[in-house]
């Protein structure tokens, strides 16, 4: 196997379209995304002995106090191969993240894989030397929905209350929902997220943050804001990415005064109804967690909205680390902590 660094954008795409399993995070507009903050990415790609494209992977320094790493956020993408080759190809690629790490002084390679759950392929990082990272960087579940059945069939699939509460609010003149593909509106959408953050107590994306976000991903038509308007007053939004036939629930905010009325509800299901008419294959509502097993996890509030759309559960192996010096174990007891006090 040969590695390359892919500098062609339309090769690098061309490849991911023909993959199943792929999110937005290897796009190459997450690289210029990354790129827009500041950080290095490098473009990787393995070609087999027939000189055919078989596997790509995006990676970009993060620079933190508590230490500098490789993040290589859902990928490596690849296309179906045996266990065998899968290996092959991670370890083509860990040669030469390797190489990148040294030189830019890093103390790890962290990958947060998007390949299933499963025995085989936890075993193939094992076999390289990769540990289970401390805490996940993207999600390691994700919640999704077949859009493929007609629109009956996808409101037949909800549980009942959801499928109430969306009719209700398609029925109430005082609920308005639009969309947007305007970078203005980006500022909307955040003045409603710190309102959340006030409340919630956690971290915020910065305003720079989403709009870089959006601007990286909008002159493809990838991207789109939903708004939801309560008696005349925005009081709900969303925003999706839509990448090769994909539709990711990417960020979202509800003012909480408005938690009683169903705008969230219909907001998703505008969301939904715009993925089929981009002709999106799968609704992907981004991190799950099992309310059942752990009904006090912070996410099981959201997770129980997303399961009443209908679909699926799908696992990922763990996210994964690399150690490349003894500057690791200050971020492994930092990021250890913070899964303690957030109930994780």
């Amino acid at each position: 196997m040969r590695l390359q660094i892919i500098t062609d954008k339309p090769i690098w795409e061309s490849f991911i379209s023909e993959c199943a399993e792929k999110t937005f995070l290897q796009s190459w507009n997450w690289g210029e995304f990354q790129k827009s903050l500041g950080h290095k990415i490098w473009r990787l790609g393995v070609y087999n002995g027939k000189n055919t494209l078989v596997s790509v992977l995006l990676t970009f320094k993060i620079t933190a106090k508590r230490g500098s790493f490789l993040l290589v956020p859902h990928g490596p993408i690849e296309k179906g191969q045996s266990a065998g080759q899968k290996f092959q190809i991670l370890r083509s690629f860990l040669w030469e993240l390797k190489k990148i790490a040294k030189i830019e002084k890093v103390s790890y390679i962290r990958i947060s894989p998007i390949w299933k759950k499963t025995p085989e392929n936890k075993k193939i990082f094992s076999d390289l030397n990769f540990r289970p990272a401390p805490l996940h960087t993207h999600p390691e579940s994700s919640w999704k929905l077949d859009l493929c059945p007609e629109i009956a069939e996808l409101l037949n699939q909800m549980r009942k209350t959801t499928r109430y509460l969306i009719k209700q609010a398609e029925k109430n003149p005082d609920i308005e929902i639009f969309q947007s593909a305007d970078v203005k509106d980006i500022e909307i959408f955040n003045k409603i997220h710190l309102e959340v953050v006030k409340i919630q107590k956690f971290t915020p994306f910065s305003l720079e943050y989403f709009q870089k976000e959006f601007l990286a991903f909008a002159p493809d038509n990838q991207i789109a804001v939903f708004f939801a308007r309560f008696k005349g007053k925005i009081a709900a939004a969303s925003y999706g990415i839509f990448y090769s036939r994909g539709a990711f629930y990417h960020h979202a905010a509800l003012l909480p005064r408005y938690k009683k009325i169903p705008l969230s509800y219909l907001l998703q299901w505008r969301a939904i109804q715009e993925a089929r008419k981009r002709d999106c294959a799968v609704y992907d509502f981004w991190g799950y967690a099992d309310p059942v097993n752990n009904p006090r996890h912070p996410y099981a509030g959201p997770t129980l909205f997303k399961m009443g759309f209908g679909g699926y559960k799908d696992d990922y192996v763990k996210t994964q680390d690399y150690i490349i010096s003894f500057g690791y174990w200050w971020n492994y007891l930092i990021e250890k902590t913070r899964k303690i006090i957030r109930k994780l």
